[in-house]
């Protein structure tokens, strides 16, 4: 799961460095426009005149203040003025950083930002080293060490936007030289950390800076965290004297670092001291609502997650890069049997979003909902756009492997539910060579794609941490999709696999999941009254949210009915199916175990469409003992215009399936149409299911 949605504990840091650049930020408390002239010690090797030139027609001017829209005139004309002065390419650079969402535009920033930053350490490299407690000195370069950490915070950034994982590096050790008794908008060693954490996977060989594990690189990082406390406590001593001038500065810097403590102790599921951290954050008012979010999904409390993204949603409103709560809300939705409702909030964020970073995670998750509202086609579609979109991936943990193996996963569940179509709209598929030709075709599309997969997932190092850990902070998939991962390879392994996690795993909510895939693991080696036995069990698990945890109790069913099929014992598969049916009708179709379903069908019916509908593999049954739902199918017409209106409604009269209508041309197709509405498969969202007909 995504990690970390912004950068700084207490803010943006471009909100920070934006503040340091417009000269708001001061130590000090001053405003900017009383700008006294630098003292002489701190002067560059240039003639009065032209330092009189600087401070009057380019500092002075810039003390009132740039609108957005005029950064980029006042950026040309500061250049025609004196191009050898750093604020003019420093404005131009946060122009560009602001406005830029691709490669391309990051990269076109990063170069006025390098130049801004070369020309500010040559002429006053000596401002920036000097440390001082003296308000009378550090007073007169009050500008240099935050507009310098501007500066390097944009160009970090673009190097970070851009893949230039050794140019970030080099940049964060050439700030650090300076000593900076203030972190200013550039918390040097928190992005240290944060550079390390970010290329974990990846060893010495690729980048010199790393060690050669992902463990060992973790420790690497919270190194460099506990240095920056050391250097905050070090700092204390020179900044006591002019304490009264600096707010509350060393709280900010400390929850700075709290907040990337927080990111590593989630990912290594250290429970106890991220709850730590995060409780720190939220007493000091600074607790980051997304990554909180991420942090109780891992440990199974949905319902707070949920919260904390709905609040994450007005923190990280005016981001440009992907809004995690919008991606993994639309997961929480799948877990609570709400596809629709992920769609939606999917589809609105692609439609605001446009082309812009995150858009092809938007279209991954709407591609989920879709998948797990049975909307197979649809799904496809849009997993096809995430994959064509170059996805740019902006002060996130996740890389384009994440990006491509949840692409690459999907795709693959959906190749084995458009196999499993086949069955479910054709009874007699078993003889029907047309469409076992068809099933034939689809089982070896599958096949390559688990190849490919397999292929790219041998060589991802971090699979125990987050594939098979289940609930990982980085991982991108539903623990769902893990399952079609897994299921075809060695049931031994993964059994012996995930009876260690459920025994040992620290997130007591959690251990129900492996067992629930140990359970279904030895149900595909034939162990059916063995894997019966563990669901029993799970079914009266206290620690089961009603609300939240629905695709999991959704999926205990299935796994019974499956079970009780085998064992012929046939009342209570009819059971279990039925109460998988209530609870999560759109997953029944892809079971392979056809639904017992009494159908009530009126008005003027056409005969190919209500033939096309009972060809479906569904038990279309009238006995009152077994337990089914009310299907209701009413044709109407209306000049040219032929609409069916459906709903389904349980034993007790209750919607299942709200009343809806469409329209249909093609009776050839319409009767599997139909089929699939009956398991609320398309059509609007559903409403609360307790709703009685009415009459």
């Amino acid at each position: 799961m995504l990690s970390a949605g912004i950068l700084s504990a207490q803010d943006d840091p471009s909100k920070a460095a934006a503040r340091a650049q417009q000269g708001r930020d001061q130590p000090h408390g001053q405003a900017h426009g009383q700008q006294p002239t630098i003292a002489r010690q701190f002067w560059p090797p240039h003639p009065a005149d032209k330092m009189q030139q600087r401070l009057f027609d380019i500092d002075a001017k810039r003390a009132i203040g740039i609108s957005p829209e005029d950064m980029l005139p006042r950026s040309r004309e500061f250049k025609r003025i004196d191009s050898t002065y750093y604020v003019g390419w420093m404005i131009e650079g946060q122009y560009k950083y602001e406005h830029a969402a691709d490669y391309l535009g990051y990269k076109n920033a990063a170069i006025p930002l390098e130049r801004a930053l070369e020309l500010i350490e040559h002429d006053y490299s000596k401002a920036l080293a000097t440390r001082t407690s003296d308000i009378m000195v550090l007073y007169p370069i009050r500008q240099f060490p935050p507009d310098y950490t501007a500066i390097a915070y944009y160009l970090m950034t673009c190097y970070a936007n851009t893949d230039q994982v050794d140019k970030v590096y080099a940049l964060l050790r050439r700030t650090l030289k300076y000593k900076f008794q203030l972190h200013y908008a550039m918390d040097t060693y928190n992005y240290l950390a944060w550079t390390v954490h970010r290329n974990r996977f990846y060893t010495s060989s690729k980048y010199s800076f790393l060690k050669n594990s992902i463990d060992e690189n973790e420790q690497l990082a919270n190194n460099y965290l506990d240095t920056c406390i050391l250097m905050i406590e070090k700092n204390k001593s020179i900044n006591a004297p002019i304490a009264q001038y600096l707010g509350n500065y060393e709280t900010n810097e400390k929850m700075s670092v709290y907040h990337y403590k927080n990111i590593l102790y989630s990912y290594s599921f250290n429970i106890d001291s991220a709850d730590h951290y995060f409780e720190l954050m939220r007493k000091g008012g600074r607790l980051p609502h997304n990554n909180y979010a991420n942090f109780r999904v891992i440990c199974g409390d949905f319902k707070t997650a949920e919260e904390e993204y709905n609040l994450a949603s007005m923190q990280d409103a005016s981001d440009k890069r992907l809004q995690e709560w919008v991606y993994y809300t639309s997961i929480l939705d799948i877990y609570k049997s709400k596809p629709k409702t992920g769609e939606l909030l999917s589809r609105n964020m692609i439609k605001a979003a446009g082309s812009t970073p995150g858009y092809g995670w938007y279209n991954i998750a709407l591609a989920r909902c879709m998948l797990y509202d049975g909307q197979i086609t649809e799904s496809q579609k849009y997993i096809d756009r995430a994959a064509e979109f170059k996805e740019l991936h902006i002060g996130t943990t996740l890389g384009q492997s994440h990006y491509d193996f949840s692409i690459q996963l999907i795709k693959l569940i959906n190749k084995e539910q458009s196999w499993q179509m086949d069955k479910f709209e054709h009874r007699n598929w078993w003889y029907n060579p047309k469409v076992l030709l068809s099933m034939s075709g689809k089982l070896g599309e599958k096949y390559l794609q688990q190849f490919l997969i397999i292929n790219q997932f041998a060589q991802n190092p971090e699979r125990d941490k987050v594939i098979y850990k289940l609930f990982s902070t980085e991982s991108t998939v539903s623990w769902d999709e893990i399952w079609y991962l897994v299921h075809d390879f060695s049931n031994k392994f993964f059994i012996n696999r995930f009876q260690k996690e459920a025994e040992m795993d620290n997130r007591p909510i959690i251990r129900k999941y492996f067992q629930l895939f140990v359970a279904r693991l030895k149900m595909q080696q034939g162990h059916y009254s063995e894997a019966k036995t563990i669901l029993d069990k799970l079914l009266v698990d206290p620690n089961t949210d009603p609300e939240y945890e629905k695709l999991f109790t959704a999926r205990v069913f299935e796994a019974e009915a499956g079970c009780a099929q085998e064992l012929k014992k046939t009342s209570a598969h009819n059971d279990w199916l039925y109460r998988l049916y209530v609870l999560y009708p759109q997953l029944v179709p892809f079971t392979g175990m056809p639904m017992n379903m009494n159908l009530h069908i009126s008005g003027n019916a056409d005969p190919v469409v209500v033939n096309g509908l009972r060809a479906c593999n569904i038990n279309w049954v009238t006995n009152s003992s077994i337990p089914a739902p009310e299907a209701y199918v009413i044709f109407d017409r209306k000049g040219d215009k032929k609409n069916i209106t459906y709903y389904v409604l349980d034993k007790g009269g209750n919607y299942i399936v709200q009343k809806q209508s469409f329209a249909w041309q093609k009776p050839e197709e319409t009767g599997a149409q139909i089929a699939y509405r009956l398991f609320n498969i398309g059509g609007k969202a559903e409403e609360d299911a307790t709703t009685k007909e009415e009459n």
